[in-house]
């Protein structure tokens, strides 16, 4: 289903956008307009985990299919923005089923 590591590496960086926009969520609304100060406890651990696994698994992608310097940062930079990552997702599975990707 899912070739290692590239096919998690799309995972990862699709439930790392979605779990940004909740974390966002969380921190604007629940914690800043209701003054729930608790509110990003949860949210943001499991931002937190599923960023870690991103970036390992960026780090593995990186090596395994010798991607230059400036790819790599491209996917980490649409890693910081929100809804970016689901504008990568194309072009990662692209490259997944045989296309080139523009560095």
């Amino acid at each position: 289903m899912f070739q290692f590591p590239l096919g998690f590496l799309r995972l990862f960086s699709l439930l790392d956008g979605l779990s940004f926009v909740i974390l966002l969520y969380f921190a604007i609304y629940e914690k800043r307009i209701l003054g729930d100060e608790t509110a990003v406890r949860i949210p943001g651990m499991i931002h937190g985990v599923i960023f870690t696994l991103f970036l390992i698994l960026l780090y593995l992608t990186m090596e395994k299919r010798k991607w230059p310097v400036k790819r790599a940062a491209l996917v980490f930079v649409c890693s910081l923005i929100p809804f970016a990552p689901f504008f990568l997702e194309p072009k990662l599975k692209q490259e997944q089923e045989g296309g080139k990707i523009e560095s």
